[in-house]
């Protein structure tokens, strides 16, 4: 992934939210010293999750809108009930979740993220979303699948964390270890290949910088410390310049519906099907606030279908647990 700069710069208001942010994190620690996987919890709580919020009601952080109203359509959908959608047998997203009547999954090609994903292995039909610490999520009505992707246990990996780690595990499985790489929220670019060559980010009042700290080590552990930077100082703020606006028609396994703010949220397509006349549908699937497994979403208009109809799109844009605003729709340039 091409190294660029954040569009326009960061505000007065986010460059203060940032020094403030990073004088928390620091506290007891000399500007200049990088930051080690070893920081607490608390600390990690930085600029997107400006509260950790709850599991249920609570997540839905700023602008989270009534999710009672504001539905893209209502329950006489013609979009009728799919008893056979869900196939509790299966062990991936694609063998779990069957495509509705009439429609046929997007062409994807070998090797590409949305193969990557649609393989990727989910957990066993009915299993809860855990919390970081092992605990359950308190509201399990929001899903019907949950992917058996890593999290860190911290209270790190919120909503754009875990898109970031399922774009990341993807280069990493293909050996795109170039492509590797995130912007933090002061604007400085934070990339993998730098990292496993023993550099190391360096926090000071200046600007951060990287300083050769380490041996070369490709190890998944050390792709495990650099992504706990990444989530610590990184999220939706960061990852919102980093994308850009689509249309529905265009939507792609990978693009993502986001609100960039402090707290923030958003939810990724995984999945995209078309019927014979090119209408498409498509999954998503979200982290949260506390840091929890990444799960996909149950569509709130459809009991038993939890595809979302691009002719049914209006806003606000309701999922089970936030709305979000017109101009939310974007593809990540990762």
């Amino acid at each position: 992934m091409r190294e660029k700069m954040i569009m326009g710069g960061i505000s007065v208001v986010a460059a203060i939210l940032i020094a403030i942010t990073l004088v928390d994190v620091f506290t007891g620690i000399d500007n200049g010293i990088e930051s080690e996987s070893g920081t607490s919890n608390e600390s990690y709580n930085m600029v997107e999750n400006g509260q950790t919020g709850s599991s249920n009601g609570g997540e839905n952080g700023t602008d989270a809108g009534d999710n009672q109203s504001g539905n893209n359509k209502d329950d006489n959908s013609d979009h009728k009930k799919n008893e056979a959608i869900i196939n509790p047998d299966g062990m991936t997203l694609m063998t779990r979740i069957n495509t509705p009547s009439g429609y046929m999954r997007t062409e994807v090609t070998d090797g590409s993220l949305g193969e990557f994903v649609r393989n990727y292995q989910v957990k066993e039909d009915g299993a809860k979303v855990l919390i970081y610490d092992g605990t359950e999520k308190e509201n399990q009505d929001a899903h019907v699948a949950v992917f058996a992707l890593p999290l860190e246990a911290r209270d790190l990996q919120h909503c754009a964390d875990s898109v970031m780690r399922m774009y990341a595990e993807y280069y990493l499985s293909t050996n795109q270890y170039e492509k590797i790489g995130f912007h933090l929220t002061d604007g400085f670019y934070a990339d993998y290949a730098k990292w496993r060559e023993g550099n190391r980010i360096v926090f000071s009042d200046s600007g951060s910088y990287w300083s050769k700290k380490k041996d070369y080590n490709d190890s998944y552990e050390i792709f495990q410390e650099y992504m706990r930077i990444v989530f610590a100082y990184a999220g939706s703020y960061s990852m919102k310049s980093e994308c850009e606006a689509i249309e529905p028609s265009e939507i792609q396994i990978g693009d993502v519906f986001i609100y960039g703010g402090s707290p923030g949220h958003v939810a990724m397509i995984v999945d995209v099907c078309e019927d014979a006349d090119g209408n498409k549908a498509f999954l998503l699937a979200q982290g949260f606030m506390p840091a929890q497994e990444f799960h996909i979403l149950k569509n709130p208009n459809h009991e038993d279908d939890p595809w979302y109809y691009i002719d049914e799109i209006k806003y606000p844009f309701v999922t089970p647990e936030y709305t979000f605003k017109e101009g939310s729709l974007m593809r990540p340039e990762y």
